[in-house]
């Protein structure tokens, strides 16, 4: 391995082998004059590949403890997630962190929107973030927020698509709860978020939210009109409140939904709704 730039006595810009630039931290790989050849590996305690060059100015603002920490908690991700995450993810949270930790310090707490939301839409990745927190506090010493759980989730979540998109993912959990709301007032009925059938029926919305954002709703299949006009004909409350979904994620967002859309909508609902009984003072 050659280490071929000083960030700090600890810290350093290598290359491997095969010539790929890695960040390495390890107890004194810095302090020789670079560039210079590691032959005692195992000196390095963790690499980081592929690290987008405009992260590498917190290598001398975050401390070394975070960005090990940190460096975990993505490790665990990579381990949980059948996905690629981002490999700046390490970063990411260790800049996060940095923050929230400094802010935890001088008694300032911040509300995270969409908590609920977060944590029974992803409930992988927000077992991710929950953990962490655990972490954090046997490593650090640091008794952050359970709100910094869904924080460090929305993070890992962003981290599973190639170019995250926080607002996206801020807005598609906001549109599932509205959606959501919509079942609930036309039933009188309070869903069950811990339920199969809930995780299934939001697992759905958060598809079809996706599939509007990027402007490719479900095309209309005519092998699924008679479906369709059967589903329509046998549920008519159901479809009632499936075109009360329709309506709003035109009226609010802009998004039409086809036939194709509509059908599966009326099939999830129905099940999602089959499972609950009218709430008492509804």
């Amino acid at each position: 391995m050659e280490i071929v730039k000083k960030i700090n006595n600890n810290i350093a810009l290598a290359r491997d082998a095969k010539g790929r630039e890695m960040v390495v931290f390890g107890k004194g790989i810095g302090f020789p004059a670079t560039p210079y050849t590691l032959d005692d590996l195992s000196r390095v305690q963790r690499t980081f590949y592929d690290v987008s060059d405009k992260y590498f100015a917190l290598l001398k603002e975050v401390p070394e403890e975070i960005f090990l920490a940190a460096g975990d908690i993505a490790a665990d991700a990579n381990d949980e997630l059948d996905c690629q995450l981002n490999p700046n993810l390490p970063f990411i949270l260790a800049d996060h962190l940095n923050f929230a930790i400094q802010r935890t310090r001088a008694g300032m707490t911040l509300r995270t929107p969409l908590a609920y939301d977060i944590r029974h839409l992803y409930p992988n990745e927000y077992r991710i973030g929950s953990s962490a927190l655990h972490m954090l506090r046997q490593r650090l010493q640091v008794e952050l927020p359970e709100q910094e759980a869904v924080s460090l989730t929305l993070h890992i979540i962003n981290a599973e698509a190639e170019n995250g998109d926080m607002h996206a993912t801020m807005q598609t959990a906001q549109v599932i709860g509205e959606l959501t709301a919509i079942v609930e007032d036309m039933f009188g009925i309070t869903l069950d978020r811990d339920s199969f059938n809930y995780s299934r029926f939001a697992m759905h919305l958060r598809y079809l939210v996706q599939r509007m954002m990027q402007g490719k709703p479900l095309p209309a299949d005519a092998g699924s009109r008679d479906l369709f006009l059967t589903v329509r004909r046998q549920y008519p409350e159901i479809y009632t409140c499936t075109r009360k979904v329709s309506a709003y994620l035109r009226d609010t967002y802009g998004w039409t939904c086809t036939e194709e859309e509509e059908l599966y909508l009326t099939m999830h609902i129905h099940r999602v709704k089959s499972e609950q009984q009218p709430d008492a003072d509804a």
